[in-house]
């Protein structure tokens, strides 16, 4: 499924422009040779523009599609590496450098030998007169020679004209791409047509963590992953044709190197893209997934979700989003030297926007005054599972591809995101709104979802519930009220209760609230009669409500619900605090 929306997409980048036909790839060249009529060397051509560093930055050029080298010699078309257009032995190997070199001349005379153009001539004539040894004595070289021994591409030109752009050369390699009748032909697995199969698949490049040359998608390089009787034929063990291995090769990589196509969370990077890779829905999903930290936009984001939820087109920039068009969202991981797909996820636009809202309204809570966000992004959501002193803030990438799986599909919300959170407020004694809303999502989602009837309905909501009479609830309540009640009597305290006991009233409240309980009572001789008599209100309205003893082990479900308990609390008696202020 993966491969065949990438092959439609690649289809639709090329239908559109944007992308070249099969056998035709952009690559970053750093050089272009300037040839005379008769195959000499006349200068070199530096390309790209320097940077405020004086760094020059290579062009990416759309060239003959380079092959993919492992360890053999494999020449390729009019932009290849000073190793195999000039001859120049970088690394000490003088044998395998000229052997290249040969492989280099023969593929270029095999496929200009016939072609009736002056490049064509000239390009063959500089293979033939071309002495590599005197190449370390060219003065047009010697100012590049830093570049050409670290693999810079190279391209041929004449009177300002690059070779890959002669119409007459484009068609000799259009002719021979893909003309190998020696290429063994099978079923492609993706298009289900009878063609050559690609023996190696296209590198991926642009995975953040991967290997900057690239890595692959699929492969197959041991007899381990070998069946069938496919022994030693790699790519034959899951036949893909070559045009459907080269397409979607071309349209991943140009998905990676397009920023508003993909984004990095974590380990993981995610890729997203419409039916047809038409524009203006990329963009739309990575601010709908909260990738995109731009709170100008919070405003038109809005009714853009309100529309697609309804089955209408919104309208992205006066771009048309119709919610009935297809969307995919991959993740993918490096892993040694191959790619490792952490969810391929396909819906209509306008059902992933569905489950974004739901992800969303349940993660909806009060926030402090000062917090102008009005949805949290998922970034947000998986840093509170972090150590926020650690220098690695990084979130488990197994994590990352759960929650982003949960929150796209409505399934229910990883064990490990509940688990983690708890982990972190244990270490900080602390609870944010991220933490607050990740608690509400996950009991709203993995409990209360499946038994309608549980009481955790009326306790998980947006603000403060001051009727129910949950007992875990509650205790989080009174806490919050005791913490506020001891900074009251003691302004400026460095340390309150919050630091000493939360972790214990949360697990044992039994063994610890009698303890606090008469602590409260000396805070409140501290404070004059009204803040007095404003607390000892609602101590008693807390305790009042309580029906039953206090237990001495809550479940960590209902630590959770104490965390939201204080949670809710502690945003109230901020707001009645600054309400106090503003009078």
């Amino acid at each position: 499924m993966i491969l065949q929306a990438l092959v439609r997409c690649y289809d639709a980048l090329v239908e559109a422009g944007r992308l070249e036909k099969p056998g035709w790839s952009p690559v970053k060249v750093s050089l272009a040779l300037e040839l005379d009529e008769n195959g000499a060397l006349l200068r070199v051509l530096p390309l790209g523009e320097t940077d405020e560093k004086g760094k020059r930055r290579p062009p990416k050029l759309n060239v003959p599609a380079p092959v993919k080298r492992s360890s053999g010699v494999a020449s390729n078309f009019l932009c290849d590496n000073a190793i195999y257009i000039l001859g120049m032995d970088s690394k000490g190997r003088p044998e395998r450098t000229a052997q290249c070199r040969a492989a280099c001349r023969e593929k270029h005379e095999a496929l200009l030998s016939n072609v009736n153009h002056p490049m064509a001539r000239a390009i063959m004539r500089f293979f033939a007169n071309w002495d590599p040894a005197a190449a370390g004595e060219n003065p047009a070289l010697a100012p590049y020679m830093d570049e050409l021994s670290q693999g810079a591409n190279l391209v041929f030109c004449m009177d300002s004209e690059f070779a890959q752009d002669v119409p007459a050369l484009r068609q000799a390699w259009d002719d021979a791409y893909g003309a190998d009748e020696t290429a063994a032909r099978g079923r492609c697995l993706v298009t289900g047509e009878e063609a050559p199969i690609a023996l190696l698949h296209p590198s991926i490049k642009g995975v953040m963590g991967a290997n900057p040359t690239g890595a692959s998608l699929v492969s197959f390089n041991a007899r381990a992953y070998e069946s069938y009787g496919r022994d030693e034929a790699q790519g034959l063990n899951a036949p893909v044709g070559e045009r459907a291995a080269f397409a979607y090769g071309a349209a991943l990589n140009y998905l990676l190197s397009d920023r508003t196509y993909n984004t990095r969370l974590g380990e993981t990077t995610l890729v997203y893209w419409a039916e047809g890779a038409e524009e203006g829905y990329n963009f739309a999903m990575s601010c709908m997934l909260g990738l995109e930290d731009n709170l100008m936009r919070q405003e038109q984001l809005k009714g853009v979700m309100d529309a697609l939820c309804s089955g209408r087109t919104a309208y992205w920039d006066d771009i048309p989003l119709n919610p009935d068009n297809r969307f995919y969202i991959l993740g993918l991981a490096p892993n040694s030297a191959r790619l490792s797909v952490r969810f391929f996820l396909q819906n209509s636009f306008g059902g992933f926007a569905e489950k974004l809202n739901r992800h969303q309204e349940e993660l909806e809570i009060v926030r402090p005054s000062d917090d102008m966000r009005e949805t949290l992004p998922v970034w947000a959501l998986l840093r509170e599972t972090a150590n926020p002193n650690s220098r690695d803030k990084t979130p488990p990438g197994q994590l990352v591809g759960e929650t982003m799986r949960a929150i796209l599909t409505g399934a229910p919300y990883p064990a490990s995101l509940f688990t983690q959170v708890q982990m972190r407020i244990r270490a900080e004694h602390e609870i944010n709104r991220g933490k607050a809303a990740v608690i509400k999502a996950w009991l709203l989602r993995n409990v209360a979802a499946k038994n309608p009837e549980h009481v955790y309905k009326e306790v998980l909501r947006v603000k403060l519930n001051d009727e129910t009479t949950y007992q875990p609830y509650l205790l989080g309540r009174l806490f919050a009220v005791l913490e506020g009640l001891q900074q009251a009597a003691n302004p400026g305290i460095n340390t309150t209760i919050r630091d000493r006991y939360f972790n214990s009233a949360c697990a044992t409240p039994a063994m610890v609230f009698p303890a606090l309980v008469r602590l409260a009572q000396a805070h409140l001789n501290k404070l004059e009669i009204g803040l007095r008599r404003y607390y000892e209100d609602m101590i008693k309205e807390i305790c009042g409500a309580m029906e039953e003893s206090l237990p001495a082990h809550m479940a960590l479900q209902d630590q959770g619900v104490f965390q939201l308990g204080y949670y809710h609390q502690k945003q109230k008696l901020y707001t009645k605090k600054e309400e106090k202020n503003n009078v």
